[in-house]
C-alpha cells in the first residue's frame, strides 16, 4: 500500500466554498498515466493534478487530468499546483518568482503574499487562434458551431477556436446579463467540442460591477462537467482575444473576471497583459482538505 499525500483546494477563491475545486496528489512518483487518469476519473472533478519532481529549470512538474484526458495547460490546476509546491516545502519562490514544468512546456509563476491571501499567477502560453477550415470536416464543425451560436445573443467579435494548451470555443455575448441568464444546449455544445478536440465552450460579456470588468462562463459537457466554476485556460483565451482585437476594457492592461456565481461559487480571476503581449491569470487559493490517498 503507498499512502500519497492528498489536498483538495478551491482556486480563484477568496473562502473555502468558491472558485474551482482541485484535487492535488503530492508525491506522484510511481503513477503511470492509466494510473493517474483513472484517479481524476474517479475525483470526479474538473481537473485534479498530481506533484512530480522537476526538470533541470523548473522548480515543480504537474501533470494536469480532467476525468476523461491530460492536458498540457489549464490556468487553476497551474494556479493551485503552484500553491500547493511551496504549502508542501517542495518549492520556494525566488524573488516572488517560481517556474512551473508542465506538458506546454516551462511557464513561470509570480507568487505575492503567502498562505490564503497570496496572489499566485502564472503566465499562460501564448494562444492560437485556430482556423476551422486547417481541421478535420470543417463543414461538421461549422454546422455545430451554427446549432450552437444560433439562439444565443452575439456581440461584436464572432465565435472563435482558441488554443493556449487547452482548446477552448469563445464567444462574446451582447452584455452580462446575457451570459448569466443563457441556458445552454449541452448535447449540441458536446457535439461541437468533440468535432474539433476542443475542452469546452465559454462565453463572456462586459459587466459594470464594482469588483468584476467581465462576466464568464464555461461549459464541457463531452467531459461530464456541464459548466466548470472558474477556469483559468478559459479567461486567458479570452484575455488573448481581446488583446488581439482591440485591447482589454478601458485600455487597461489588467482586469478581473467573475465566473461561477450560476453554481454559487461565484470567483475571481484577475487577467494581466504584459509589456511582451504575454497573458498572466492569477487568483487565490483555499486548502480545504488535507489526508491521504491510497491508489
Amino acid at each position: 500500500m503507498t499512502l500519497r499525500r492528498y489536498l483538495q483546494l478551491d482556486v480563484f477563491a477568496d473562502r473555502p466554498g468558491a472558485g474551482n475545486p482541485l484535487g492535488v496528489v503530492l508525491n506522484a512518483d510511481g503513477l503511470d498515466t492509466a494510473a493517474m487518469q483513472a484517479f481524476a476519473a474517479w475525483t470526479n472533478l474538473s481537473e485534479t493534478i498530481f506533484l512530480l519532481p522537476p526538470v533541470e529549470g523548473a522548480d515543480y512538474r504537474v501533470r494536469i487530468f480532467t476525468p476523461r484526458q491530460e492536458l498540457a495547460f489549464a490556468g487553476h490546476p497551474s494556479v493551485g499546483a503552484a500553491w500547493a509546491a511551496i504549502d508542501a516545502g517542495l518549492a520556494s519562490p525566488r524573488d516572488g518568482a517560481l517556474v512551473q514544468d508542465c506538458a506546454a512546456g516551462l511557464l513561470p509563476v509570480r507568487v505575492a503574499g503567502s498562505g490564503a491571501r497570496a496572489l499566485v499567477s502564472v503566465r499562460a502560453p501564448r494562444a492560437q487562434r485556430i482556423d476551422i477550415a486547417s481541421l478535420a470536416e470543417p463543414d461538421a464543425i461549422a454546422a455545430a458551431l451554427a446549432t450552437v451560436s444560433a439562439p444565443l445573443s452575439l456581440g461584436g467579435r464572432g465565435p472563435a477556436l482558441w488554443d493556449n494548451g487547452a482548446r477552448w470555443w469563445v464567444l462574446e455575448l451582447t452584455d452580462a446579463a446575457a451570459v448569466r441568464a443563457l441556458q445552454p444546449d449541452l448535447p449540441a455544445i458536446a457535439t461541437l467540442t468533440r468535432a474539433c478536440a476542443a475542452v469546452g465552450l465559454a462565453v463572456y460579456a462586459p459587466a459594470e460591477a464594482p469588483d468584476h470588468q467581465l462576466a464568464v462562463r464555461a461549459f464541457c459537457p463531452a467531459d461530464n462537467i456541464p459548466e466548470d466554476p472558474v477556469t483559468g485556460s478559459v479567461n486567458a483565451a479570452i484575455g488573448a482575444q481581446l488583446a488581439a482585437d482591440g485591447g482589454f476594457p478601458g485600455g487597461a492592461t489588467r482586469y478581473v473576471a467573475s465566473q461561477g456565481r450560476e453554481l454559487g461559487r461565484d470567483g475571481r480571476v484577475e487577467v494581466a497583459l504584459d509589456e511582451q503581449g504575454e497573458i498572466w491569470i492569477g487568483g487565490r487559493v483555499q486548502a480545504v482538505i488535507r489526508g491521504r490517498a491510497d491508489w
